[in-house]
């Protein structure tokens, strides 16, 4: 097994903990050890960068052409063609790049990042294609249901290409259909059944995230679970947080009206939730939900700082609190990091101990 330098580290900490436990003899964990052989240089990280750079080059390309006279006015020549001719074009464009990933998959699998990279240009070929259907229809009540076709056709390739970056796209255009739909149904109003925007996600948010987590108990789906939590953590706390702020206002006159502090029951909420993923974070050993707790409890801790410290205290002292607080959270990191690496060291010195007694 060939790894970088510092997944053999782990590698080994992992062995020689499962050997020291009785999980594994001295044999075997002799035998999976020599196995690991480290790579001089991460091959595969700079595989990804580079696929990424081609994407963003190519974006950089695009405008370049819309900055070129002679470019544009054949573009503008182009998008002057019928709707429905553009959206066959890039539809079928769409199908050749989801092709070439699936021909590329089965020649070289482990060529990840390109294969992705011919997915993620499927995928944007076909919103381009959905948007001038929209185009060639210009009818109203279709256009919140673009996304919902979107969502389906990306989760159905999402499954069948086994593809967490399409399924991705499925749940960001379900989202999309979401806030679409319950816009249309009320008018392009700011209310759907006495709820705005934000507080429609915190629901859509949470069950995508149960969803998640059904879908990890299901062997055929499982591979899409961490995708479809991650999203649905995404969604709903995101969401959360713009409700602490905003509360369930639907315009600036309104929220300009109210004290901050009658929005306070929404930021408890916040603030629940955030401790709840927490707390089954660390009971369950659920990476995903601990850190996005942590990381947005933090987030609802300062920005109500700053909603109810911000004028009341001088500048000087609010950004020396607020420098204060960032020292004891970057000191609290630092010391478990120093902890998590001691251990490591430990471990490691234990093994060389271990080795050295062996070939005396």
């Amino acid at each position: 097994m060939e790894v970088p330098a510092k997944k053999a580290r782990v590698l080994r900490a992992a062995l020689e903990t499962w050997r020291r436990e009785g999980r594994l003899s001295e044999e075997t964990a002799r035998s999976l050890e020599a196995d690991i052989r480290v790579i001089p240089f991460d091959w595969r990280r700079l595989a990804r960068y580079a696929l990424f750079a081609s994407v963003l080059c190519l974006a950089i390309a695009v405008g370049a052409i819309l900055a070129d006279e002679v470019l544009m006015e054949f573009l503008l020549r182009v998008l002057a063609l019928p709707p429905l001719f553009k959206c066959v074009v890039f539809f079928v464009l769409g199908a050749l790049f989801f092709a070439a990933g699936v021909r590329r998959r089965a020649r070289t699998p482990e060529r990840l990042y390109s294969i992705e990279s011919l997915f993620f240009l499927g995928v944007l070929s076909v919103a381009t294609g959905m948007a001038f259907l929209g185009m060639f229809f210009g009818n109203e009540r279709l256009y919140p249901l673009l996304p919902l076709g979107a969502a389906l056709l990306y989760g159905a390739l999402g499954i069948m290409l086994e593809s967490n970056q399409v399924w991705a796209f499925a749940l960001l255009s379900l989202g999309g259909w979401m806030g679409a739909e319950t816009g249309y149904v009320s008018g392009w109003g700011t209310y759907y059944l006495g709820m705005n925007y934000p507080l429609r996600f915190v629901l859509f948010g949470a069950v995508l995230t149960g969803l998640g987590y059904a879908m990890g108990q299901r062997s055929r789906l499982a591979f899409l679970g961490t995708t479809t939590r991650t999203m649905g953590f995404l969604y709903l706390f995101l969401s959360l947080w713009i409700l602490s702020i905003f509360g369930n206002y639907g315009d600036a006159a309104s929220w300009f009206e109210v004290r901050q502090m009658e929005l306070f029951h929404w930021s408890l909420l916040f603030g629940i939730v955030a401790a709840g993923a927490v707390y089954r974070g660390l009971k369950r050993d659920d990476g995903l939900a601990r850190g996005f707790g942590t990381v947005f409890l933090c987030l609802n801790f300062y920005t109500r700082f700053f909603e109810y410290f911000w004028a009341p205290l001088h500048k000087a002292l609010f950004f020396a609190i607020l420098a204060a607080s960032f020292w004891l959270l970057g000191s609290k990191a630092e010391r478990i990091w120093s902890d998590l690496r001691r251990r490591r060291s430990a471990r490691s010195e234990v093994s060389e101990d271990l080795d050295d007694a062996d070939e005396e």
